[in-house]
């Protein structure tokens, strides 16, 4: 057996061994009982630590020298040349850090998870406080151990959004949020208002069920490699390519928080389900990045959900669904409806505009936190400063507050700047595509999906992780990333809206 074929084997079994450790999260999130929180904290830990210990083996090691020299003279666009680079990337990142730390941090993080949705559920910050901490001290450690040049969240960064640095995005949101800051005070000065109680009326809901699965099916989620559950927080997650699982959550006045949601996770999904075969149990198979993985869930959200090609062609099965919510509403209203710019306490509920600066103040307390610059008792009181600095709006309640989110109890530090960043990538694979098939509003217009899927397919989709980020979004769109896509999209989009 060749030194290459000898590493695949081992990776394939540190890929499975990874999605078996996906399937227990999955289960948790789910539809494990409170209970089984105990066990189910050791079983990720062993996993966490297998996982490890098989991938920054000397082996491993021993095997990626030879298989570069096995490679020798091989075109870098190889897939071969690809994997032994992806694979050593990780490699060395990952033998940084201890076995024994890994293991701590998969057993916290599990019983974090069960910990932080009582406290949500109580609205009890103080009893979640210490265990935060824990998470974060452990993210410290293991920031520390990767090593980094200039900022502690760098080496975190890095894991989501690789080649990426907090000096980069300090640039891109200092850019941002002065734009952001004045298109929301031009729309909350417009005469156009939008009335966002169309929905809050009441939704049944078996009927948003019906229709969830119902709009992801018709976009392009192929069910039969996948399934829809209901979560505390809406999350995608895969096993393979093969199987991929999505979540949403319901509120019987609250439209958007499931439907949008199951698009957005949908968008996740399609992408792995995009992996191509012959990455499978490779370090190339799936998203190349958070960031391109959230362009995608942002693209199908944002640019088709909320379209109104998409949603005048999809509205008359929404008020056949809900004569009484929806019987003398216009699929205008509801376009606007679902457009409306109004500052508001929750992230995944927010819209286009005011999105972005919900990512900053995560950001912002993350850097913060890390590099110990807060006191976690003020944490609740420094988050609900800059919402009133940034929004304009104080949370009620920590569980509108520092409690919303599920990242930081699942040690997901480094992760959120790739939602804004995933925003930007999207609007410029957007621009391409539609500078490649100038009729893509036509086609939605007829809710036909398939060649904005296919163009997907063939520009990000099928590389997998083969390329880093920034050289696939120039592959993709011919230029490098930027915020001008997205600035033009949503002055454009907004400006319509509310005639500015």
């Amino acid at each position: 057996m060749s030194s290459l074929a000898a590493l695949k084997e081992i990776l394939n079994k540190v890929a499975r061994l990874n999605q078996a450790a996906a399937v227990l999260d999955w289960d948790q999130q789910c539809y494990m009982p409170p209970g089984g929180a105990e066990a189910r904290a050791e079983q990720s830990a062993v996993l966490g630590r297998l996982h490890h210990d098989l991938f920054t083996s000397d082996e491993v090691g021993t095997l990626l020298e030879k298989s570069r020299a096995e490679l020798n003279g091989a075109g870098l666009d190889s897939d071969d040349v690809a994997l032994i680079r992806v694979t050593q990337r990780e490699f060395d990142r990952e033998t940084k850090v201890p076995g024994d730390l890994v293991a701590e941090f998969a057993r916290t993080t599990s019983l974090a998870h069960e910990t932080w949705v009582k406290a949500r559920k109580a609205n009890d910050f103080e009893s979640f406080r210490p265990t935060l901490e824990k998470v974060v001290d452990l993210c410290r450690q293991v920031a520390e151990h990767r090593g980094y040049e200039d900022n502690i969240y760098d080496a975190l960064l890095d894991e989501f959004e690789p080649g990426m640095k907090s000096a980069e995005v300090d640039k891109i949101f200092g850019d941002l949020r002065p734009l952001l800051v004045e298109m929301v005070k031009h729309i909350q000065e417009s005469a156009v208002k939008a009335d966002g109680s169309i929905m809050t009326r009441s939704y049944p809901i078996d009927k948003q069920r019906e229709i969830c699965n119902d709009v992801v099916k018709l976009v392009g989620y192929e069910f039969e490699n996948g399934r829809q559950d209901e979560a505390a927080h809406p999350f995608c997650t895969n096993f393979s390519n093969k199987d991929v699982r999505i979540t949403t959550r319901f509120d019987e006045h609250y439209l958007p928080g499931s439907i949008f949601a199951s698009l957005h996770e949908a968008g996740h999904a399609m992408y792995e389900q995009g992996s191509p075969d012959k990455y499978e149990g490779t370090p190339l198979a799936g998203g190349v990045s958070l960031g391109f993985h959230e362009s995608q869930s942002r693209m199908w959200e944002n640019q088709v959900g909320r379209s109104k090609e998409f949603i005048n062609f999809y509205f008359p099965r929404l008020q056949k669904t809900f004569p009484d919510a929806l019987g003398n509403v216009s699929a205008e209203e509801f376009r606007r409806a679902a457009n409306r710019v109004e500052p508001s306490l929750i992230r995944v509920e927010a819209d286009e505009v005011t999105y972005g600066l919900h990512i900053m103040l995560r950001y912002e307390l993350e850097k913060m936190m890390l590099e110990g610059k807060v006191d976690f008792k003020q944490l609740p009181d420094l988050w609900n400063s800059k919402m009133e600095e940034y929004l304009g709006v104080t949370p009620d309640t920590d569980a509108n507050g520092v409690l919303q989110d599920v990242h930081w109890s699942s040690g997901i530090l480094g992760y959120f700047p790739t939602y804004q960043l995933g925003n930007l990538i999207s609007a410029q694979l957007w621009e391409k595509m539609n500078q490649d098939m100038s009729d893509i509003p036509e086609q939605m217009s007829r809710g036909e999906f398939g060649a904005i899927l296919q163009w997907l397919r063939e520009n990000v989709h099928q590389y997998g992780s083969k390329y880093m980020p920034k050289d696939l979004i120039v592959k993709a769109t011919g230029k490098p990333l930027s915020s001008d896509a997205y600035n033009a999209y949503i002055e454009s989009k907004y400006s319509e809206i509310y005639s500015l």
